[in-house]
This record gives structure tokens, C-alpha cells and sequence, in this order.
């Protein structure tokens, strides 16, 4: 056998191992979330809320309580994370956002929150439904309208 076919085999054998390693690994974390996602859904409650303002703020940044911040691992403290301040009966508070709702939350408006602890998971409107936002168009699509203008 040629040393390059040596080789080949070799990063062949290495890379099946790898991948191998990898799908136990996604299965781990697989059935993790499940069981995070099925405790947030057995605490979950829905509050009626007023929405102050939203951004995507450092979670050190966000004004949570320290506990929040010494739960979460170091390398996810530094992270922007969606976060809400809303007004919960007659308290100011300020809530982390799952970040598929995030665009859909209105801004100076009524809605009810399904919530579980600080973190909104689902969000409805009280008067009507919540205006979906319009899409980011991609860059090449982009191109492609401006090209049709001309």
C-alpha cells in the first residue's frame, strides 16, 4: 500500500469516529432539552403585561437578579440576549424573550405572555392579533430588486 492511501484511510477512520461521537453527543443533548423544555412548560403561567421596551442587551447588562447571572455559564454571559421590560400589574420587571417571539413582541402595547419564572415563551395580543413583521430580505435579493429598478 502507498503512504497515501495510508493516509486516506486513516482520515477516513478518524472522521467516521468523529461523526459517531458526534450523533451520541446530539442525542445527549437531545433528550436534554426535552426535559428543560417539559420543566418550563410545568411552571409556565400566562400574566397580562404592558410592554415598556425591548432590545437585545448583554445578559450582565439587563439588570437580572444575580442569581440569573451566576446560573448561566461564563461564556454565555458576554451573549446579547432578547430581553423585555414590561410592566406586570403594578411592578416594573424585566424578562428574557425566547428569541422566535422576540420580533413578534409590540412595543407600548397590551399582550398576554405565557411566562415560566423570567423567561416569555409564548405571546398573544389582547385586542386582535399581533402584527407579524416583514421579513429581512437577504442580500442577494437585494441586489436583485435594485437591478430590476434600473
Amino acid at each position: 500500500m502507498s503512504t497515501l492511501t495510508i493516509v486516506l484511510l486513516v482520515i477516513l477512520v478518524v472522521l467516521i469516529i468523529a461523526c459517531v461521537v458526534l450523533y451520541f453527543l446530539g442525542k445527549k443533548a437531545e433528550k436534554r432539552q426535552a426535559e428543560q423544555q417539559e420543566q418550563l412548560d410545568a411552571v409556565a403561567q400566562t400574566i397580562s403585561m404592558l410592554i415598556i421596551d425591548k432590545g437585545k442587551i448583554r445578559l450582565k447588562d439587563a439588570d437580572f437578579p444575580p442569581i440569573v447571572l451566576e446560573s448561566t455559564p461564563k461564556y454565555l454571559r458576554r451573549s446579547k440576549v432578547p430581553v423585555v421590560k414590561a410592566k406586570v400589574g403594578p411592578k416594573i420587571m424585566t424578562l428574557m424573550c425566547d428569541a422566535e417571539i422576540y420580533p413578534l413582541i409590540p412595543v407600548k402595547k397590551e399582550v398576554k405572555a405565557t411566562v415560566s419564572g423570567i423567561y416569555i415563551t409564548a405571546v398573544r395580543g389582547i385586542r386582535g392579533p399581533l402584527a407579524t413583521p416583514e421579513k429581512k430580505k437577504g442580500f442577494f435579493a437585494r441586489l436583485r430588486d435594485k437591478a430590476q429598478k434600473n
